[in-house]
């Protein structure tokens, strides 16, 4: 989901790492390191990188550089091809049969554990080769001058897939600034085990 888009939510992050000093003069070139590759002509399951925030069909960030004052901005695009289990399940039966037909003696007319799973990958294979991978994006403000990070989704998968692609990236690692992770940073590492045995309040019972 895009910050330009009229509403959405986000996670907020900050890095738990200092920053090198020589990082910041890396940065376009750790992007496009690690930026999105398509797979429009594969059979790839899924891709995943960075792309400019100005045009999410621009790996190569010509478009526009991710620096924009004393924030990067920039892109996490997700591309994911989709097979639906009906459709499976449906050319799988018809791989299976056709395997049968092929066998001339009746006793010998079944379908072994191994082969199953030879057929399932097959199948799935030539239907990823022949689906268009569904593009997903989400974009990242990183302000340089606070060390705090902004994604454009609550997504928990997406989440975890940022702070990976993240870390691989720019070798820092992030911590997600959940009210529980900014209360234990406001009242400090004394107030930790009081705020893990919190229990939440029912403000409408007796109401």
């Amino acid at each position: 989901m895009p910050f330009l888009a009229a509403s959405g939510g986000f996670t907020r992050y900050r890095l738990t790492d200092p920053v090198p000093d020589g990082l910041w003069a890396e940065i376009p070139k750790r992007l496009k390191d690690n930026a999105f590759r398509d797979i429009d002509a594969t059979a790839d399951e899924r891709s995943f990188g960075w792309v400019s925030l100005d045009d999410w069909l621009d790996p190569e960030f010509a478009a526009a550089p991710p620096e924009k004052g004393q924030y990067l901005a920039f892109t996490l695009r997700l591309d994911t091809r989709r097979v639906s289990p009906a459709v499976f399940k449906k050319h799988l039966q018809i791989a299976v049969n056709e395997y049968l037909s092929g066998i001339d003696d009746p006793a010998k007319r079944f379908v072994s554990k191994g082969r199953k799973q030879e057929l399932k990958e097959q199948v799935a294979l030539r239907l990823r080769a022949r689906s268009l991978p569904v593009p997903a994006v989400f974009d990242v403000v990183w302000n340089t001058a606070s060390g705090v990070i902004l994604l454009a989704t609550t997504n928990a998968k997406i989440r975890s897939l940022f702070e990976d692609h993240f870390l691989a990236t720019f070798e820092l690692n992030l911590e997600p600034q959940t009210p529980f992770f900014l209360a234990s940073r406001l009242l400090g590492e004394e107030a930790v085990s009081r705020l893990e045995n919190l229990e939440p309040t029912n403000f409408a019972a007796g109401a």
